[in-house]
Protein backbone atom coordinates (compact mmCIF):
# COMPACT_ATOMS: atom_id res chain seq x y z
CA UNK A 1 0.00 0.00 0.00
CA UNK A 2 1.39 3.29 -0.65
CA UNK A 3 -0.94 5.50 1.19
CA UNK A 4 0.83 7.94 3.25
CA UNK A 5 -1.66 10.63 5.17
CA UNK A 6 1.82 13.12 5.21
CA UNK A 7 1.82 12.54 1.50
CA UNK A 8 -1.54 12.99 0.76
CA UNK A 9 -1.73 16.06 2.66
CA UNK A 10 0.81 17.59 1.39
CA UNK A 11 -1.26 16.94 -1.89
CA UNK A 12 -3.89 18.44 -0.97
CA UNK A 13 -2.44 21.50 0.43
CA UNK A 14 -0.54 22.34 -2.90
CA UNK A 15 -4.45 22.24 -5.09
CA UNK A 16 -5.88 25.14 -4.31
CA UNK A 17 -2.37 27.21 -5.33
CA UNK A 18 -2.07 24.74 -8.51
CA UNK A 19 -5.42 26.08 -9.12
CA UNK A 20 -4.95 29.36 -9.06
CA UNK A 21 -1.71 29.84 -10.53
CA UNK A 22 -3.07 27.89 -13.53
CA UNK A 23 -6.44 29.47 -13.63
CA UNK A 24 -6.63 32.96 -12.05
CA UNK A 25 -6.85 36.03 -14.50
CA UNK A 26 -7.18 33.97 -17.49
CA UNK A 27 -10.35 35.08 -20.20
CA UNK A 28 -13.59 33.37 -20.58
CA UNK A 29 -11.95 31.99 -23.44
CA UNK A 30 -9.75 29.71 -21.32
CA UNK A 31 -11.90 29.11 -18.36
CA UNK A 32 -15.34 28.48 -19.92
CA UNK A 33 -14.45 26.00 -22.92
CA UNK A 34 -15.57 22.62 -22.57
CA UNK A 35 -15.20 19.43 -24.58
CA UNK A 36 -18.82 19.68 -25.63
CA UNK A 37 -22.88 19.07 -24.37
CA UNK A 38 -22.82 17.51 -20.95
CA UNK A 39 -19.01 18.45 -19.93
CA UNK A 40 -17.64 21.02 -17.39
CA UNK A 41 -15.47 24.05 -18.26
CA UNK A 42 -13.08 25.03 -15.35
CA UNK A 43 -14.61 26.98 -14.11
CA UNK A 44 -17.44 24.24 -13.02
CA UNK A 45 -14.58 21.82 -12.68
CA UNK A 46 -13.53 24.11 -9.23
CA UNK A 47 -17.22 24.41 -8.42
CA UNK A 48 -17.42 20.98 -8.02
CA UNK A 49 -14.39 20.90 -5.56
CA UNK A 50 -15.55 23.46 -3.48
CA UNK A 51 -18.92 20.99 -3.17
CA UNK A 52 -16.92 17.99 -2.41
CA UNK A 53 -14.77 19.65 0.50
CA UNK A 54 -18.40 21.15 2.44
CA UNK A 55 -20.27 18.09 1.76
CA UNK A 56 -18.13 14.86 1.11
CA UNK A 57 -14.44 14.41 2.41
CA UNK A 58 -14.82 15.13 5.92
CA UNK A 59 -18.28 14.19 6.59
CA UNK A 60 -17.55 11.01 5.59
CA UNK A 61 -14.09 10.80 7.36
CA UNK A 62 -16.28 11.73 10.44
CA UNK A 63 -18.84 9.50 9.79
CA UNK A 64 -16.30 6.63 9.48
CA UNK A 65 -14.55 7.62 12.81
CA UNK A 66 -17.93 7.70 14.68
CA UNK A 67 -20.60 5.71 12.87
CA UNK A 68 -18.07 3.27 11.08
CA UNK A 69 -19.98 0.75 9.00
CA UNK A 70 -23.47 1.47 10.97
CA UNK A 71 -24.53 4.23 8.95
CA UNK A 72 -24.40 4.82 5.17
CA UNK A 73 -22.72 8.11 3.67
CA UNK A 74 -25.23 10.43 2.23
CA UNK A 75 -25.32 10.47 -1.50
CA UNK A 76 -22.92 13.19 -2.86
CA UNK A 77 -24.59 15.43 -5.86
CA UNK A 78 -21.98 15.60 -8.29
CA UNK A 79 -24.19 18.79 -10.23
CA UNK A 80 -25.18 20.75 -7.01
CA UNK A 81 -22.24 22.67 -7.37
CA UNK A 82 -23.86 24.12 -10.80
CA UNK A 83 -26.72 26.35 -9.47
CA UNK A 84 -23.57 27.00 -6.83
CA UNK A 85 -21.44 29.05 -8.85
CA UNK A 86 -23.95 31.13 -11.07
CA UNK A 87 -23.03 34.82 -10.84
CA UNK A 88 -19.49 33.80 -9.72
CA UNK A 89 -15.93 34.71 -10.99
CA UNK A 90 -12.97 32.11 -11.10
CA UNK A 91 -11.19 34.45 -8.79
CA UNK A 92 -13.91 34.10 -6.38
CA UNK A 93 -14.27 30.46 -6.38
CA UNK A 94 -10.61 30.29 -6.23
CA UNK A 95 -10.24 32.42 -3.07
CA UNK A 96 -13.46 30.21 -2.01
CA UNK A 97 -12.25 26.73 -2.42
CA UNK A 98 -8.76 28.05 -0.88
CA UNK A 99 -10.53 28.70 2.22
CA UNK A 100 -12.50 25.79 2.35
CA UNK A 101 -9.95 23.32 1.30
CA UNK A 102 -7.86 25.02 4.53
CA UNK A 103 -10.85 24.55 6.63
CA UNK A 104 -11.14 20.58 5.86
CA UNK A 105 -6.98 20.30 6.39
CA UNK A 106 -7.87 21.74 9.69
CA UNK A 107 -10.44 19.46 10.74
CA UNK A 108 -8.29 16.32 8.96
CA UNK A 109 -5.20 17.35 11.25
CA UNK A 110 -7.55 17.07 14.19
CA UNK A 111 -9.90 13.95 13.13
CA UNK A 112 -6.45 11.98 12.08
CA UNK A 113 -4.20 10.99 15.22
CA UNK A 114 -0.95 8.48 15.39
CA UNK A 115 -3.11 5.84 16.61
CA UNK A 116 -5.77 6.31 13.73
CA UNK A 117 -6.44 2.87 11.96
CA UNK A 118 -6.78 3.78 8.73
CA UNK A 119 -8.63 0.05 8.31
CA UNK A 120 -11.54 1.26 9.52
CA UNK A 121 -14.22 1.25 7.62
CA UNK A 122 -17.70 3.36 6.56
CA UNK A 123 -20.60 2.36 3.79
CA UNK A 124 -21.13 4.11 0.73
CA UNK A 125 -24.28 4.09 -1.04
CA UNK A 126 -22.53 2.81 -3.78
CA UNK A 127 -19.71 0.58 -3.42
CA UNK A 128 -20.48 -0.76 0.04
CA UNK A 129 -17.69 -1.03 2.99
CA UNK A 130 -15.19 1.29 2.28
CA UNK A 131 -11.47 1.68 4.07
CA UNK A 132 -10.83 4.94 5.35
CA UNK A 133 -7.80 4.91 4.16
CA UNK A 134 -9.24 4.58 0.60
CA UNK A 135 -11.61 7.62 0.78
CA UNK A 136 -8.36 9.66 2.13
CA UNK A 137 -6.66 8.62 -0.98
CA UNK A 138 -9.60 8.79 -3.09
CA UNK A 139 -9.33 12.41 -2.39
CA UNK A 140 -5.63 12.99 -3.02
CA UNK A 141 -6.59 11.43 -6.72
CA UNK A 142 -9.98 13.33 -6.53
CA UNK A 143 -8.20 16.51 -7.06
CA UNK A 144 -5.34 14.89 -9.44
CA UNK A 145 -8.28 14.04 -11.94
CA UNK A 146 -9.83 17.37 -12.24
CA UNK A 147 -6.43 19.16 -12.54
CA UNK A 148 -5.85 16.62 -15.33
CA UNK A 149 -9.47 17.47 -16.87
CA UNK A 150 -9.32 20.98 -16.40
CA UNK A 151 -5.71 20.94 -18.67
CA UNK A 152 -7.40 18.54 -20.91
CA UNK A 153 -9.99 20.94 -21.46
CA UNK A 154 -8.09 24.01 -21.92
CA UNK A 155 -5.75 21.94 -24.16
CA UNK A 156 -8.43 20.94 -26.55
CA UNK A 157 -9.41 24.49 -27.39
CA UNK A 158 -6.83 24.45 -29.62
CA UNK A 159 -7.38 20.94 -31.10
CA UNK A 160 -7.53 22.11 -34.48
CA UNK A 161 -5.34 25.11 -34.60
CA UNK A 162 -1.99 22.51 -33.49
CA UNK A 163 -1.55 21.37 -37.17
CA UNK A 164 0.64 18.10 -37.61
CA UNK A 165 2.09 18.56 -34.23
CA UNK A 166 -1.40 16.80 -32.82
CA UNK A 167 0.75 13.49 -33.69
CA UNK A 168 2.83 14.68 -30.42
CA UNK A 169 0.45 16.27 -28.24
CA UNK A 170 -1.20 12.85 -26.67
CA UNK A 171 -3.25 15.36 -24.20
CA UNK A 172 -5.40 15.96 -27.40
CA UNK A 173 -6.09 12.33 -28.06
Amino acid sequence: MNFKIEEMIELLERTPETLKQLLSGLSDGWVLSNEGEGTWNALEVVGHLIEAEKVNWIPRVKMILTKGESETFPDFDRFAHLQQIQGKTMDDLLNEFKQVRNESLTDLKTLITIHTDYELKGTHPVYGSVKLSELLSTWAVHDLTHITQITRVMAKRYRGDVGSWINYLSILK
